[in-house]
């Protein structure tokens, strides 16, 4: 019978077959000689082959990794003839081990630190690393718990439907205390008395600044109102038989002055015309005692003693007053009481914020495009007067209550986050700052606050080379 294949008859093969027969050695009995012990390598027949246990363990400094990595990528002479490789395939792997090894002769450098990223990795790192380093971080704002100054107020007549505070930009507070008409002006914190009227005609009912910061408007018991220059203290002009009854609201849009009076007429008088009663609005049974006109000038929200808020377009007003009625553009009825606190929202246009009064409590948010009701809020008291802040999202509140007089909310959660305690008295009005930081608050406990509120405001933005002229300007040829 054959050999099986691959044994063959050779010398070292006779010898492994001889060394197979011979008898295990003897076991040395302890004491005498080595002790015994056992091959790990229990497989190995050849005597002369070391032994490295039952386990691999590579010796690492035994390798020649730059020989390996030179084996791995270069071609192989017993492979491939060098000679037969074309110029361009020779060229393809010149750049390939360019762009992808970068020139590098090993791939893993535990010693070495990784290169810096480069083409656009490296430019888009950089773009983000100045633009986390250019971008400011937004600072804590505190909210003050006390007023930053308090005036004395003798003499302040305490009625809900009457608006006797105004800032203006001139930077110069008015306050009317019974017949007399006084001016604060904060920049110097010196205070002059503009105008005093008689018994027969106060006490003053409403004041407003014009735009310009130097007109003033003044409504008063009798009916009448009146125009000042605030720069010379000289009476400008006298309305009369405007009104059958007191003016309590007062509301500038350029060169047109809105009055709103107890008889429940709002009239546009052209202060430049000597028939100055151009356009009426007519729809509130009670006394108006809120006006606001919109930020665009376009819209005109009033409020009245008979629980209603309207919105008038001037367009759709009427042009001659005998005709009377004026259509409103919406009509809001939901609030429950009187309505004298009107905010319009700096940062969206149809955006109107309405406070209603004691049996109401709420303060009602309106699209003033759809005349739907966004949101509704009871405040648990009476609302007396709203401002926005022209820096955030946020809406303040004064109350007809000792116990929250100021309340600041965050819009559009309205999550009330401050109380600004102080008054001891219900909140009457409230005016703000040219720059939309402080606010001013006046009180039936007779006193004038001052309150650093709404923090500093943002980097003013460059002003409009084209100024809004006004919604009114195809009257000019009146005069």
């Amino acid at each position: 019978m054959g050999e099986p294949p691959g044994s063959g008859s050779t010398p070292a093969a006779k010898r492994r077959r001889i060394l197979s027969r011979l008898p295990p050695p003897p076991i040395e009995e302890a004491g005498e000689g080595r002790t015994y012990m056992p091959s790990l390598s229990t497989n190995s027949r050849n005597p002369s082959a070391k032994c490295y246990g039952d386990r691999f363990i590579p010796d690492r400094s035994a390798m020649d990794m730059d020989m390996a990595h030179y084996l791995l990528t270069e071609p192989r002479k017993d492979k491939e003839n060098t000679s037969m490789v074309s110029p361009s395939k020779e060229a393809y792997r010149r750049l390939l081990a360019e762009k992808l090894l970068k020139n590098r002769t090993r791939i893993l450098a535990f010693r070495n630190k990784p290169p810096e990223p480069e083409g656009m990795l490296h430019h888009l790192f950089a773009e983000t690393l100045t633009l986390s380093q250019a971008k400011p971080v937004k600072k804590y704002r505190q909210i003050p718990q006390t007023a930053e100054r308090t005036l004395d107020a003798p003499g302040l007549v305490d009625d809900y439907y009457l608006n006797l505070l105004d800032w203006g930009s001139q930077n110069v507070v008015s306050i009317a205390l019974e017949n007399t008409m006084y001016l604060w002006n904060s920049s110097d914190s010196s205070t002059t008395e503009l105008m005093t009227v008689d018994d027969d005609s106060g006490p003053i009912t409403s004041v407003s600044w014009a735009r310009d910061g130097q007109n003033i408007a003044i409504g008063l018991n009798s009916s009448d109102i009146q125009l000042w220059d605030a720069s010379s203290n000289r009476l400008l002009r006298t309305f009369r038989g405007v009104h059958q009854s007191r003016v309590g609201s007062l509301a500038w849009n350029n060169n047109i002055l809105t009055t709103g009076a107890m008889d429940g007429n709002i009239v546009n008088n052209d202060v430049r015309i000597r028939s100055h009663v151009v356009q009426m609005y007519r729809g509130h049974g009670q006394e108006v005692c809120g006006l606001r006109w919109s930020g665009s000038g376009r819209q005109l929200a009033s409020g009245g003693n008979d629980n209603l808020v309207h919105i008038w377009d001037g367009s759709m007003a009427s042009s001659n007053p005998s005709i009377g009625h004026s259509r409103w553009l919406h009509r809001f009825r939901d609030h429950q009481s009187a309505v004298k606190a009107l905010a319009w929202c700096p940062f969206q246009s149809n955006l109107l914020a309405s406070g209603g009064g004691g049996n109401d409590r709420c303060i009602k948010f309106w699209n003033t495009h759809t005349g739907l009701c966004l949101d509704s809020v009871d405040t648990g008291s009476q609302v007396c007067a709203l401002l926005w802040n022209k820096n955030e999202k946020e809406l303040l509140s004064a109350h007809g209550s000792v116990v929250n007089p100021l309340a600041l909310w965050k819009y559009p959660s309205m999550v009330k986050f401050a109380e600004l305690n102080g008054h001891t008295s219900r909140v009457l009005c409230l005016a703000q700052s040219p720059d939309g930081c402080t606010v001013a608050s006046l009180s039936a406990d007779e006193t004038l606050r001052f309150w650093n509120i709404f923090g500093t405001p943002e980097a003013s933005k460059p002003a409009s080379k084209t100024a809004y002229t006004g919604m009114f300007n195809s009257f000019s040829h009146i005069r």
